[in-house]
């Protein structure tokens, strides 16, 4: 292992967006051997650099992880507090740099996307040290007391997708730390830099290999998964992969939670006011370029209506500007990689290719530098198309009419995925009634996205296995353990 710093060194503002990016083991600063491109999806040009560790550095970060549970987990909570709090300290000083970091890989705008992720994840860290998983009594008589007890796991190794790298990450992290854990991180390709970024930061502040941020290509994963002194996998991505890792996990049994892809409905209700809601329910679709796990995927409007709401919502689109991120007057940015990018040129392929109506968008501006699709939106495609039954996870949204409740229940619910869902209406008691029949892990009414550190939040079906957040989410970070003591 080469060691290039030593612990606390920071990070020089000049060079925080295109300097050296260090790979993060045993609290140094480690460099690898190679390196690999990393894009700006506004350009399409590479703008940085991002180390490729090797096999041999992967095993030394879960070493690393391994040698620092002991330590770590024998610590009190109130103690693991106060280095968590230490951390949000130290990514609070560095928050504008991660801002822009942030936008400059993933693409998202500044001020609207990049920003709030960041300070949301940074409060997520102060909010998650308050927490505790406390010892229950389970039975006391007179003869003995049986108290259960939620014990750390050991190493965890958490893989994280490109579409929110930084609050995704510390959702992960956060929550295993406090809990007693060690952790390992491995960044998606596409989004590297920030987790570097925030792992090198962390060095300063926690215990040497309680955090570490190995960065590389596709065949790191696997080794994380099969890794034998990895106790436990959470994961966030597609449930193609998803199924490789769960495969993996099998090996050495380990626990695992997975949050997976979805195919979110959202369905107006006939009693709605749908004109003042059209906000939100763009932004809950085609927000982040539509590039949300649980954004709107399919929006279902009540017949007497449809025609109307179609017209207002094209109407507010046409009103949102779509450009770089760092652009304060954009609304919404690039799709962050060109494999994302081609695959949502196979969604507008089809749709044209079998006569649908697109009322807005859809056509490429292929003499454009970057990967900026255009806001598009379906007009009433049937059921069975590509984009209604797929998870498209760009800005192509469909609006579909029904003329009955029930159908647009079963039609919501037709789906091998079941990861968020929505439904809107005046009467808040109907719609809720019909959010209790929507087959998925989360379900809002007359809201979209709100998320908080006490809310559980897990996919059914095909969406994933587990919970993240929540006092549900944080007991999946620790084992049960039942002491019975005689009296």
């Amino acid at each position: 292992m080469n060691a290039i710093t030593t612990v606390g060194q920071p990070t020089s503002s000049n060079n925080f967006f295109t300097g050296t990016f260090y790979l993060t083991i045993a609290g140094k600063l480690v460099e690898a051997k190679n390196t690999f491109d990393v894009i700006n999806p506004s350009t399409g040009k590479v703008f940085a650099k991002a180390p490729a560790a090797s096999a041999e550095q992967l095993d030394d970060a879960i070493a690393a992880a391994k040698a620092a549970f002991k330590d770590w987990s024998a610590l009190s909570y109130d103690a693991r507090q106060v280095y968590l709090n230490s951390y949000a300290d130290a990514l609070q000083e560095n928050r504008d740099d991660l801002v822009r970091l942030l936008t400059l890989e993933q693409g998202k705008p500044l001020e609207t996307m990049a920003a709030p992720e960041v300070d949301q994840a940074i409060s997520y860290i102060r909010q998650i040290a308050n927490r505790r998983v406390p010892v229950e009594i389970v039975e006391e008589n007179d003869s003995h007391i049986v108290e259960l007890h939620h014990v750390p796991l050991g190493v965890v190794g958490g893989i994280t997708p490109w579409n929110f790298p930084v609050l995704l990450a510390l959702w992960k992290i956060a929550p295993a730390l406090i809990t007693g854990n060690t952790f390992v991180l491995k960044p998606t390709p596409f989004t590297p830099l920030t987790a570097l970024r925030f792992g090198e930061i962390a060095q300063s502040v926690l215990p040497a290999g309680v955090l570490s941020v190995v960065t590389g290509l596709d065949e790191l994963g696997p080794q994380l998964t099969n890794h034998p002194d990895i106790a436990k996998i959470s994961f966030t991505g597609s449930t193609e992969t998803g199924k490789h890792v769960l495969r993996a996990a099998a090996g050495t049994v380990k626990r695992v939670t997975l949050e997976l892809g979805g195919n979110d409905a959202a369905i107006v209700l006939p009693d709605a006011d749908y004109k003042t809601i059209i906000p939100q329910l763009f932004w809950g679709a085609l927000g982040h370029q539509g590039q949300w796990c649980v954004g709107i995927k399919r929006l279902y409007v009540h017949r007497s209506f449809h025609a109307d709401f179609v017209k207002a919502f094209v109407d507010y689109a046409k009103t949102v500007k779509v450009g770089d991120g760092l652009d304060p007057e954009v609304g919404v940015g690039p799709v962050q990689n060109k494999m994302q990018f081609d695959k949502l040129k196979t969604f507008l392929d089809d749709i044209k290719a079998n006569g649908q109506k697109i009322v807005l968008g859809g056509e490429i501006d292929e003499n454009q530098s970057g990967y900026f699709f255009p806001i598009t939106v379906v007009d009433n495609p049937p059921e069975d198309s590509k984009i209604v039954q797929e998870e498209q996870f760009g800005p192509i949204v469909p609006i579909i009419a029904y003329d009955d409740v029930d159908d647009a229940v079963n039609r919501a619910n037709d789906s091998i995925w079941g990861l968020g869902g929505s439904v809107w209406g005046r009467d808040t008691k109907v719609a809720v009634e019909v959010a209790n029949r929507i087959e998925a892990g989360m379900v809002w009414v007359n809201e979209i996205h709100t998320q908080g550190v006490d809310i559980p939040f897990g996919g059914v079906k095909q969406s994933g296995i587990g919970t993240e957040q929540g006092h549900e989410g944080r007991l999946l970070f620790t084992n049960p353990k039942t002491v019975l003591i005689h009296k």
